[in-house]
């Protein structure tokens, strides 16, 4: 199948031919539809297929074609910062021609890249890729808006579950709209 297929908005399909993609992949084919029509998904596939732009990609499409508002719309949990500066740079290029912003949020950093992280949850950054530890510090501030959060990802969530995440997750979860 190939992205043009797709139902994405334009901005998605100039980003996506910029980046060379063409023909999709099988998680991307069985996945998109789905997140499209709001559908909740477990998905598996090996490294290197295109699972990241599997979520990303209806998740923007999604956040373009809706009401703007000043609060996050995605949170995506991932087990490591070097996974959330991955997914932050691919997300950098998947919506290139948009107006999604997006931060990686992760420790082991100084005071500046904290505030940064703050003010953009208080701002309201579109999609939020995130390390447990680090979301939990900031959501006991209560100044993260995720009231009105749409999307929910549990990147590499069995990773997570084995490095002993299970309550960090649940307690980020709490803080979640139903």
């Amino acid at each position: 199948m190939r992205f043009t297929e797709f139902t994405f908005h334009e901005k998605i399909l100039e980003c996506i031919a910029a980046i060379g993609f063409e023909t999709a992949t099988p998680i991307q084919e069985k996945t998109i539809p789905l997140i499209l029509q709001g559908r909740d998904i477990i998905a598996s596939a090996q490294t290197g297929t295109g699972k990241t732009a599997a979520f990303l990609l209806p998740v923007i499409h999604n956040i373009i074609t809706s009401e703007k508002d000043d609060f996050i719309k995605a949170l995506v949990i991932v087990p490591t910062r070097e996974l959330a500066v991955q997914i932050d740079q691919h997300m950098q290029g998947l919506s290139y021609f948009t107006d999604v912003s997006s931060i990686a949020v992760y420790g082991g950093t100084d005071g500046i890249s904290y505030t940064q992280e703050q003010q953009a949850l208080t701002d309201g950054a579109d999609i939020v890729i995130c390390t447990p530890g680090r979301m939990i510090s900031h959501l006991n501030g209560k100044y993260s808006k995720l009231s009105r959060l749409k999307y929910l990802v549990l990147d590499e969530a069995d990773r997570m579950l084995d490095m002993g995440f299970f309550d960090d997750i649940m307690k980020i979860i709490s803080f979640l709209p139903a």
